[in-house]
Order: C-alpha cells, then sequence, then structure tokens
C-alpha cells in the first residue's frame, strides 16, 4: 500500500543510517529540530519611519534523542563506544533518520552531519519483568539537512 497525494506519513516505521548503512531500526525519535539566530535590525525609511528588519543568521548544532531496543547491532554499538571513549577522529559519522512507507520505502530523510552519541541511557531491569530492554542514546551533531 504506498502513499497516496495527500497522506500524511505514518510514525510507526523509521530506521537509523551511518555512513549511508542502515545499522538499527528504531522505537522512538525525538528533538530533531533545525534551529538558527534571528537578527533583528533597526532602520528609519526614506519616509522617516521606524522599520525592523528581521534576518536569517547562523544554524545552530543540535541534538536528538533516540530509543532502540538493546540488540547487538555491531556498528552502532561500535558508535557508541567510540563516542564516550573520546574518540572523535572515528565517531563522528554522517547519520540519517530515514522514515519509511508502508512498503519500506525511504520517503523523508533527516541527515546529520558530524554525528556523534553524547548520552546512553539504559531502560530499567527489573528480576521477574518480562518486557524489552531499550536503549535511549543522545545523539549530537552540527548540522540537520531534511531531505
Amino acid at each position: 500500500m504506498s502513499l497516496q497525494p495527500g497522506d500524511a506519513l505514518t510514525s510507526h516505521n523509521f530506521g537509523l543510517q551511518i555512513d549511508g548503512v542502515m545499522v538499527e531500526y528504531l522505537a522512538e525519535v525525538s528533538g530533531l529540530s533545525i534551529e538558527q539566530d534571528v537578527i533583528e535590525y533597526q532602520q528609519v525609511s526614506s519616509q522617516g519611519i521606524p522599520v525592523t528588519k528581521k534576518l536569517p543568521g547562523v544554524k545552530k548544532a543540535g541534538t536528538c534523542t533516540v530509543v532502540r531496543g538493546m540488540t547487538q547491532s555491531a556498528a552502532f554499538n561500535q558508535w557508541i563506544t567510540e563516542s564516550v571513549a573520546g574518540q572523535m577522529s572515528t565517531a563522528r559519522k554522517n547519520a540519517t533518520i530515514m522514515v519509511m512507507d508502508y512498503q519500506n520505502n525511504p520517503v523523508k530523510r533527516y541527515n546529520m552531519r558530524n554525528a556523534w552519541c553524547s548520552k546512553i541511557d539504559t531502560s530499567t531491569v527489573k528480576a521477574g519483568e518480562a518486557a524489552a530492554l531499550t536503549e535511549t542514546v543522545t545523539i549530537t551533531f552540527e548540522e540537520l539537512v531534511i531531505e
């Protein structure tokens, strides 16, 4: 079932690529945003009327949070390990959050340039509980481009 014109994307099928290779399907993504400074200045028009102008400033770096099932994804685990060890020459990667349609075709990409993992939280481990273990990973990036 492909998307028809006017159909909204659904939020149930998405994954993470690192350097162009799909490494993980995710349970949750939050905090993806693009932000830039706003430059505001005032001037007087030729008619003597005060005018306020706003211009785009410098883009800001950002962070997002992803939740994944605790798996043995070697590429993702290595990325986390290199990041928390401070091995920035290998930890900085180009990563992409891909949103897919019902047939697993990519329909939207959030490309994060020079991304690395800055924080990892694991879910609560409790004896006798039947629940999937998850990791919440904060990804820091220098630039976000949406395609």
